[in-house]
Order: C-alpha cells, then structure tokens, then sequence
C-alpha cells in the first residue's frame, strides 16, 4: 500500500494486518470524521487551516507511522493505529453531548473504546492474525502509544506535529526537526536537548491556548455539542447516527425544517451571532480540556523533565493542565 502523510511523507505500508485494519470500516468511516469538529477550528478570524486533510483516519494512520518510525512492536502499533475508531461524527463536539465531565476530559470515545471495537470487524481481523484483543485494548502494554500527561506519547506528538503543521504554526522542515531530535527508549519519548524539549513544550502549549482550549473552539464544540444533544432528544438522529460521519448526521439534523429550537441553535453552531466573553450575561458555560506536556531531555548525560531543568516550566505545565472555563454571550452580527 502506498501512502502519503502529512509528517512522514510517502511511505509504504505491508504488512498484512495493518493494511486489512486500514481497509475496515471502522477506519474508513474516519475519513469522513473531521478531527477539528464540524469545520476548522474558530480561532481567530485572520486563521485560516492549511490545506492538509485533517480528518481523525490521517490522525491515526500518523500514530501508526510515528510508532513504526521508532520500533515499536507491530501490537503496539495496531493499538495506535485503532485508538481513534471509537470517536463519534464531529470528534470531540461528541463529548459536549455527555455533560460538563466530558467536557473537562474529552473522554467520551475513551469510555465507549472497548464496547465499539468489541462489536465491530477489529477482532475478527485480529484474530486472523493471531493478536489478542484483550491484549491490543490493554494500554498499559503500550507505553510509546498513551501515557497520561504531562508525559509525551505517540497520539500526542503525532496530533501536536499534524495541527501546528495545519494551521501553519511550523513547517515541514520544523516538523522534521523535531522527529530527528526524539527517540524512544525502554518504553519513554526524549528529546536528545534541553532545547528541543523545550521547544516542543512551548509549541504544545501555544496550541493548547491558541487552538484546542480556545474561546473559539469553546463555541464551536460546545454549539455543535448543543444540536447534536438536542437533535437526538427530538428524535431527529439516533445514538447509532453518531458513528456515522459528519456528513450522514448532518444532513439528517438539517432535514428537521419545523424545530424552532433548533433552527436557533444551528444559528450559534455555523456562526450566525458574534460572540464575546461575559461572565456576568452569557448564553452558554462551557470548558475545554487543556494540555500542556513536560518532555523528557537528554541533559548532561541524564535523562530529566524540561522541568527538572527549569523550575519555571513546572508551574506552567499545572496552570497548563487545568480545564479552561468558558462564559459566552451571542450577539445579532452587524
């Protein structure tokens, strides 16, 4: 199989179990799942997103490739190519469905992960290569695939690279730039200097306030979140319709022409109204998960946190870490 991505460029994939497991339904269906939600992220009316395909199957297929680049085992790298087939239409808008927890989180996908790949045709292919699915669903088997943060992982680096790529935050040399500076070893990412972990870091979290927790993806995830909510109270689509794609769900919701209800909220979710902070008079009280990493280094011969070098990193990263909350007040647009 020839495959070109975003980070590693033209590549050839196969083997025989990775190529069956990107030819199943549940990874196509994620061609069809934008990674950013119902449209490119809100993030500030001059940002536009670069013209790379940013829907949840490049995401995975890139997990898959940074796991490989590095030696992981093949298990390994089928738990990261797979890890993203639980997410429903609109990704993490999905989460805005469930309450403010997985609002904090964005863990909806997580929760529902050994159910959904239970009952799709994963295990059948699995097993006609000899893995075990209990095996493949157990993370801490895969300690290159998912840590908790502040710690690097390979979805991390892999979505860090692809949406600073995307909204052209680096380039193409820079992201290169980074990948030749890290390793992994005994089951950790490094970087080999102080100066390119902290580099990374700096980035992370530019896109963890700029993009990922912004005020602008606030209203994007949470309005989303809102018709999608009240379309499935009204009948208009079904838990099921939720893992179809973005397309399939919302052409069922707009064909609903007599809810009221939700003619207003499909204003606010495709950006009717202007919108500003307030916390005194708002519309909606949302959050967004926020992150921030604290990547190990090679410096002076040890292996050792950005922080342990840099007292002034950890505090950044605990500030980092905390969900952002959100007031929204709509206005009528001039």
């Amino acid at each position: 199989m020839n495959y070109r991505d975003p980070i590693h460029g033209s590549v050839q994939i196969t083997d025989p179990v990775i190529v069956e497991l990107i030819e199943s339904t549940p990874l196509q269906r994620l061609k069809r799942v934008d990674q950013y939600g119902y449209r490119p992220l809100w993030v500030k009316p001059d940002v536009k997103i670069g013209p790379l395909d940013s829907s949840r199957f490049v995401h995975s297929v890139g997990v898959y490739l940074l796991l490989r680049r590095f030696g992981a085992a093949l298990d390994e790298q089928i738990a990261g190519l797979i890890h993203d087939v639980s997410h429903t239409a609109f990704s993490h808008c999905g989460d805005y469905i469930f309450g403010e927890e997985n609002e904090k989180r964005q863990h909806f996908q997580d929760s529902i992960f050994e159910k959904f790949v239970t009952g799709s045709e994963i295990p059948t292919i699995l097993e006609k290569y000899g893995f075990d699915l209990a095996e493949i669903l157990d993370d801490s088997h895969f300690p290159l695939k998912e840590r908790l943060l502040p710690d690097l992982c390979a979805d991390r680096i892999a979505y860090g690279l692809q949406d600073a790529l995307n909204f052209e935050e680096i380039n193409r040399s820079q992201a290169k730039g980074f990948l030749e500076a890290l390793r992994a070893e005994d089951g950790r990412w490094f970087f080999t200097s102080l100066a390119r972990a902290r580099e990374f870091a700096e980035l992370f979290l530019e896109m963890s306030d700029v993009y990922w927790a912004s005020e602008h993806s606030a209203v994007e995830l949470k309005t989303v979140g809102d018709v999608l909510r009240h379309s499935l109270e009204q009948g208009h689509i079904t838990h099921d319709d939720l893992h179809t794609t973005d397309r399939e769900v919302l052409d069922k919701i707009t064909a609903a022409k007599n809810d009221g209800r939700l003619l207003e909220l499909l204003k606010r979710m495709n950006a009717e109204y202007s919108f500003v902070s307030d916390r005194t008079q708002y519309d909606l009280h949302t959050f967004c998960k926020s992150r921030a990493v604290d990547p190990y280094c090679m410096h002076e011969g040890r292996i050792v946190r950005v922080s342990d070098v840099d007292p002034e990193w950890g505090p950044i990263v605990s500030n980092g870490l905390e969900p952002k909350e959100h007031f929204i007040k709509f206005t009528p647009r001039v």
